[in-house]
């Protein structure tokens, strides 16, 4: 009876998930400093008009929400994978370093050679990937310790940040174009932004969802895992891999946003349980939901004004992360 009613809140939390993220997707549509009702949205979507609104939702409204929902997945899917694979709810992609070297080698493609920003999600992907290896060389001590893992992240989230600042000082000329990506957002994301993410979206996302055997195997500890015929670090591996792929495709069209997850995952955690055949799908609809609000609410609410959503998720997300901090230290 009781497996009956976890069974059936999880399958609720993904259809409320559902349902939001679809109210967020028409929201994060219809607002902005041009008004438009709900109603000219579906007929814009349904292709039953082409009036002066078309344009504003075709060109500018559609692929910014297409680029936050898909960034949103992302991340939350990589904050999942991190913390399954470290056992640890404060791991995030921002925290170990993985965004950082995303973020790092993106910028320096975007300022040393312009002309290849289409290239930017491979740069951002090998960023991501060589911060993964250099933290993981830095935790290996006869396998991965989770907390050496955080610690060295930390230090080269740092480190690339350090190199982030570098290159704003050298190309200060250039620089201005890169600040808003900096700050974290989608402001001026168009229909080439969408597709730059969603092949490494699409790879990525299907690849993790069908992972969650794997993960779940990850939490009843190494010796468990590979009695069940898991090869324990090179699936570790894989994963680590599938994060990096992810948090760099987010990267590389919203620049640097942090907390989402940290956030997310750990939130329904508490709802749907540790299992990841929900835990996954759950964390990917709150995620994309959580990031298209995010965006909706940051350029809407001091208009004209828009202030950067990675500035606006940084003030939720802090909070967050020193509550979850202060609580695992006493327990």
């Amino acid at each position: 009876m009781h497996e009956d009613k976890r069974l059936t809140r999880r399958y609720l939390t993904l259809l409320v998930g559902v349902g939001l993220l679809a109210v967020t997707l028409f929201g994060g549509i219809a607002a902005g400093a041009v008004p438009i009702t709900l109603h000219e949205v579906a007929d814009v979507l349904c292709g039953l008009t082409t009036a002066e609104n078309y344009r504003i939702i075709y060109y500018i409204r559609l692929p910014r929400v297409f680029c936050a929902a898909l960034t949103g997945t992302n991340l939350a899917l990589a904050g999942c994978i991190l913390q399954g694979i470290l056992r640890n709810p404060l791991a995030d992609p921002g925290i170990i370093g993985v965004t950082a070297g995303a973020g790092l080698a993106a910028m320096a493609l975007m300022l040393i050679t312009p002309e290849l920003t289409y290239f930017v999600p491979f740069a951002a992907f090998g960023g991501a990937v060589l911060a993964s290896l250099i933290v993981f060389m830095l935790a290996w001590e006869h396998g991965i310790h989770p907390l050496r893992l955080i610690l060295a992240g930390v230090a080269i989230a740092a480190f690339f940040g350090g190199g982030t600042a570098a290159l704003s000082v050298f190309f200060s000329d250039k620089i201005q174009g890169t600040v808003s990506w900096m700050a974290g957002g989608f402001a001026g994301d168009s229909w080439r932004h969408v597709l730059m993410i969603l092949p490494y979206s699409c790879v990525g996302i299907i690849a993790t969802l069908c992972s969650y055997r794997k993960l779940n195997a990850l939490q009843l500890g190494d010796d468990v895992a590979a009695s069940l015929g898991i090869k324990v670090e090179r699936t570790r591996f894989f994963l680590l891999t599938l994060a990096a792929l992810l948090a760099a495709s987010a990267v590389s069209v919203a620049g640097l946003l942090g907390f989402v997850g940290l956030i997310v995952p750990h939130i329904m955690r508490l709802i749907v349980g540790s299992d990841f055949e929900f835990l996954l799908p759950a964390s990917a609809i709150f995620g994309a939901a959580l990031v298209v609000f995010a965006d909706m609410t940051a350029r809407t609410v001091f208009s004209p004004v828009e202030v950067p959503v990675g500035i606006f998720l940084s003030f939720l997300g802090a909070p967050f992360f020193l509550y979850l901090l202060k609580r695992r230290m006493h327990t």
